[in-house]
């Protein structure tokens, strides 16, 4: 395993997750797949084949996150990229939504890439690694019904945003990939609209991110539809 570069991808077993696994994989990562889904996490491992490595776990859990970068080190024996893709949404007006619901989108959308960029840190400065967050045009663009979403990504940014500023100086890059509407059935839309980004459309945007030279820092990268709704 000596010189492979290593990847741990939240949210891998379907969607952004899963198109961006598959695409490090292509490249030749070792690829740790986290997720809570089980039977996803190996399936898309067994279609990946050698240098996959399925790992079930709760990006809330600072212990699972622990656990699951253990696992990579010991199976690929370190890591270069971390990218923090898991995400929920719940959209409902301000009113309608519970403190529950608030609460259970900010601990996914923003607690979790904390604890992974937490657990992670100590191996990806030992090979200056990267960190990528699939965020979101909603953390800039409120819009309603999206009060706990927009308040997830508007928080994920800011917290990156700053990481990115303390931890360039250790020579770890953070990267923010901002897509629009994606074409995976995320916000309770039916996949199949042609107009909207296509999963593979956020991982190769995240490829370009890795392929560029460690002098160049990508802080931020927004993606869009070139033809909203499909005009």
């Amino acid at each position: 395993m000596g010189g492979m570069k290593v990847a741990l991808v939240s949210g891998a077993s379907r969607g952004i997750g899963k198109a961006i696994a598959e695409a490090l994989h292509r490249e030749g990562y070792g690829v740790g797949l986290l997720a809570r889904d089980e039977g996803g996490l190996r399936a898309v491992a067994e279609a990946l084949g050698e240098r996959a490595l399925p790992l079930v776990g709760d990006v809330r859990k600072a212990e699972d996150w622990a656990r699951a970068v253990a696992a990579l080190k010991e199976a690929f024996g370190g890591l270069d990229v971390l990218v923090n893709n898991a995400g929920i949404g719940i959209f409902k007006p301000l009113e309608e939504l519970s403190e529950g619901e608030l609460r259970e989108v900010l601990e996914v959308n923003l607690v979790g890439p904390f604890l992974g960029l937490k657990a992670a840190l100590p191996l990806l400065k030992e090979r200056e690694g990267v960190v990528v967050n699939i965020a979101s045009l909603a953390g800039k663009n409120p819009f309603k019904g999206g009060a706990a979403y927009n308040a997830s990504k508007f928080g994920l940014l800011g917290l990156m945003g700053a990481a990115m500023l303390e931890l360039r100086e250790e020579g770890v890059r953070v990267v923010n990939v901002l897509p629009g509407s994606v074409d995976t059935g995320f916000s309770g839309n039916a996949p199949g609209q042609a107009w909207k980004l296509a999963p593979e459309d956020v991982a190769e945007a995240v490829l370009f991110a890795l392929r560029l030279p460690k002098r160049a820092l990508p802080s931020e990268m927004e993606l869009r539809p070139t033809r909203p709704q499909g005009r």
